[in-house]
């Protein structure tokens, strides 16, 4: 089903239209815009034509549309002359005269244009679950039922977003109020951040933690540590959780929170063995290859029940799409108040089951925008991992830049922050000094010393190069990472500045 069949499903639904219409709140709302013009200013931001079932009064209500929005007077005189006499079969300026002196009130433009809405959406919500029927029947194109679920959701998503008859906006002192609140729950924490703390307190400090409503991009070539540094996040955002109780009876959260992991790379348990490895510090490679003491055992027994209560939900589903992503994530917080979101990796997403055939770029631009929605929506920060192109590997120099990003465009465009994580070490490895032919061997061991010395100078360290934040400064961090336990901390050394600007 087409986006734009979900608005217009009523006009095949006869008995819907019977029973969820109302005739005469149409005619008493354009009566009311006739009797006075600025009253259309009360419903214009929510009421479309479409929402009418009386063809006449969709084409009269467009019109009027039309012509306030060029800022020309609206009367039944002047809007005869531009209606459009083929559509009418009677005399428009009669009916619009008779719908000017029979409006009950001029003084409820809003409450008419909210019942208008209201039974728009009563009457495609009764279509919607009509063709899913039929759908679900008929068994088209041997839809799985996840499949149908999907488009359900979809469309059920889509008509929400024709229209919504509740304020959004807000008073400068609402918002003002707001943004001090935030300011003070940060004073009294410990690590002074407004945000949900990382863990990495050099990260921390030049963030001020993860913002409500954020979209974050984490970025790299692979084993680079991506989905180390947001297993780390994740884990330490869910150890850290905290949360009291006012005097309103409302609970607010004073540390960490409850964290959301959609793997659609890595199984659950893969996921649960990379955090196992990072707090017991026994390397992953050892669990897998079952090369335990019995001392390893016993402490890998004692991490894994302190880990038990941990708040973090995995979903290791394959498949995510973002109209299934936003139903889990509303249910999640519906049900378990979530946190924080984490998802490895965008491009392993996808987009609108009926908008697979418009091209990547597309479909990435529809997630990126779908993440940024449901960020601000739910009020959490999310937090996508994303892959870099092979590009990087063409430069001498492959710290990581914007242009790196698939799909660039939107995905820079969308986000609030941008980060990439650059190892060094990685690259410096791979680059072992080899004799050249008719080399002394004095020449040789220079090369391979000032090799070993950079190796060295780089081993178990990271850079975590912010390159986009919307509210803040970019630059980059250095971290400690070691790879035997796929974990990410602060970097301490008698060298190092906390921060690289």
């Amino acid at each position: 089903m087409q986006t734009s069949e979900v608005v217009n499903l009523e006009k095949d639904n006869s008995k819907a239209v019977e029973v969820f219409s109302n005739i005469e709140a149409e005619q008493a709302l354009i009566g009311a815009i006739l009797w006075d013009n600025k009253n259309y200013e009360k419903v214009a931001d929510f009421l479309e034509d479409k929402h009418f079932v009386e063809p006449n009064n969709q084409i009269i209500f467009k019109t009027i549309s039309m012509l306030l929005n060029k800022n020309m007077l609206v009367s039944p005189i002047t809007l005869k002359s531009y209606l459009p006499s083929n559509d009418f079969d009677f005399d428009n300026l009669k009916y619009l005269n008779q719908i000017k002196d029979t409006a009950p009130s001029t003084q409820n433009p809003y409450q008419y244009g909210k019942i208008i809405y209201d039974l728009h959406i009563k009457r495609n919500l009764i279509s919607i679950g009509q063709n899913l029927i039929s759908d679900t029947t008929q068994n088209e194109e041997n839809s799985e039922g996840s499949e149908l679920i999907e488009k359900a959701e979809n469309d059920l998503y889509q008509l929400s977003q024709t229209g919504n008859t509740e304020r959004k906006y807000s008073f400068f002192r609402e918002a003002l109020k707001n943004a001090v609140d935030i300011i003070n729950e940060a004073f009294k924490r410990d690590g002074k951040i407004a945000g949900l703390a990382t863990g990495l307190k050099d990260l921390d400090k030049k963030l001020g933690g993860l913002h409500n409503s954020d979209l974050i991009i984490v970025a790299g070539r692979p084993s680079m540590g991506k989905t180390a540094l947001g297993t780390n996040i994740a884990f330490n955002a869910a150890e850290r959780f905290k949360e009291i109780e006012n005097t309103e009876g409302e609970k607010i959260l004073t540390d960490g929170g409850k964290v959301v992991f959609f793997s659609l790379e890595m199984s659950s348990e893969q996921l649960a063995t990379r955090i196992l490895a990072e707090q017991s510090k026994i390397s992953g490679d050892k669990m897998r290859k079952a090369e335990l003491s019995k001392d390893d055992f016993k402490n890998i027994a004692n991490i894994s029940s302190k880990l038990e209560s941990l708040n973090l939900i995995i979903d290791d589903n394959p498949i995510l799409t973002i109209p299934s992503l936003r139903a889990r994530a509303r249910r999640l917080k519906r049900l378990h108040d979530i946190n924080l979101i984490i998802i490895d990796y965008l491009q392993l997403m996808s987009g609108s089951p009926n908008k697979k055939n418009d091209g990547r770029v597309q479909e990435i631009s529809e997630i990126t925008r779908g993440l940024k929605a449901i960020a601000k929506e739910l009020n959490i920060p999310i937090i996508a991992l994303s892959q870099l192109s092979r590009q990087v590997e063409q430069r001498e120099d492959k710290r990581p830049q914007l242009a790196d990003l698939r799909e660039s465009g939107t995905i820079e465009q969308d986000s609030d922050v941008v980060m990439f994580i650059f190892r060094e070490s990685y690259y410096l490895e791979r680059m072992e000094p080899i004799k050249k032919p008719e080399e002394s061997e004095d020449k040789y061991d220079e090369r391979h010393n000032r090799w070993r010395d950079l190796c060295e100078k780089a081993h178990n360290t990271a850079e975590i190069i912010i390159a986009k934040q919307r509210h803040g400064p970019i630059g980059t961090i250095k971290a400690h990472f070691d790879p035997n336990f796929t974990k990410f901390s602060d970097l301490v050394s008698k060298d190092y500045d906390d921060l690289i600007e």
